[in-house]
């Protein structure tokens, strides 16, 4: 964990009440795909926990969405502003369990996606192919669609009222698609759905969670789960498949 400020470089709109804000920063914690950050915002006596999107040496890319008045507040953050930050949170995903033959399905819904922008670079880079399914409410939700394309990803898109893509839930794209691995990040109803249409395929989930310290002290984030209790901000958010109990 690491504490520093960054400044914003952009803050916008990209969908239906979700946005994009770019820092510029010391980002020599944030490297693992599925790690987070935990923001602190003027007049708010807790940090606000966001995943990471993207992650260079000095940028930092983050996606969020409006659901309250901290992240109103961050919408209406200005570019040149600067923003306190504790980076390098959570344990990420573990991309070491696979190799160049390994065929991971990659599955988000709505805002959970953007963790798994960073792990399908990851793992391209690596020579891994990546097949995502990406779900969404409507078209007016739909994010980064083109961006995980320009990686190599094979992307598939799902909304539930049919506007675009193909129209239903996540699940009903998995029949589809021949995998080995699964990493999933979204709300939990969809992991759930996920985890059993998915049958003995191991994988990893990333689980949202409120949290208020961010770093494990507070215990507030704590989960059961077959090896004992779990924080999620520190022993997460990522969860192997195998020890989750719902």
């Amino acid at each position: 964990m690491k504490q520093g400020f960054y400044t914003v470089i952009e803050n916008k709109q990209i969908a239906d009440s979700t946005y994009l804000i770019r820092l510029s920063g010391d980002n020599s914690e944030t490297g693992r795909p599925g790690t987070f950050v935990n923001i602190r915002l003027e007049g708010f006596y807790l940090r606000r926990p966001l995943s990471v999107c993207d992650s260079s040496s000095d940028t930092l890319t983050l996606i969020y969405k409006v659901v309250g008045e901290g992240t109103e507040a961050l919408a209406a953050t200005p570019a040149g502003a600067m923003l306190d930050l504790l980076t390098g949170l959570g344990n990420g995903y573990d991309t070491t369990v696979l190799n160049n033959n390994s065929r991971p399905l990659l599955v988000g819904g709505g805002c959970g996606s953007p963790p798994l922008y960073l792990l399908a670079k990851t793992l391209i880079r690596a020579g891994v192919p990546v097949v995502i399914i990406l779900g969404f409410n409507r078209q007016s939700e739909v994010f980064f669609e083109e961006e995980f394309r320009a990686l190599g990803a094979d992307v598939t898109i799902t909304t539930a009222d049919g506007s675009h893509g193909r129209r239903g839930f996540v699940t009903d794209a998995m029949g589809d698609i021949k995998y080995d691995y699964i990493f999933a990040c979204g709300p939990e109803p969809m992991l759930r759905a996920v985890y059993e249409r998915s049958g003995n395929i191991p994988g990893q989930f990333s689980f949202e969670e409120r949290m208020a310290c961010g770093f494990g002290v507070c215990m507030g984030c704590s989960c059961r789960t077959k090896y004992g209790p779990r924080r999620i901000c520190r022993d997460g958010p990522v969860l192997a498949k195998e020890e989750i109990i719902w």
